[in-house]
């Protein structure tokens, strides 16, 4: 069973894990925006500044993935 566990380590790690990654965080942007329009119609203060600093976590972590596949590839000794 470690070996399964193992592989799913591995693949958080590598550039199509990273991907996939990105591409859920990006899926919940969806979530916000929604959540933002609907915020804004109701004149909601409240839910409009929940919905611009979870927007801002999303940023944050495309960011920081993005930074690691940059690093792969740099890491990369075929990249030379």
């Amino acid at each position: 069973m470690t070996g399964k566990l193992d592989k799913a380590k591995g693949f958080k790690k590598s550039r199509p894990g990273t991907y996939l990654s990105i591409g859920t965080t990006l899926f919940g942007a969806v979530g916000v925006i929604k959540q933002f329009r609907s915020a804004r119609g109701e004149s909601d203060t409240l839910k409009v500044i929940d919905a611009v600093v979870r927007g801002a976590v999303i940023v944050t972590g495309v960011a920081v993935l993005v930074r690691e596949l940059r690093n792969m590839n740099s890491d990369d000794v075929l990249a030379d």
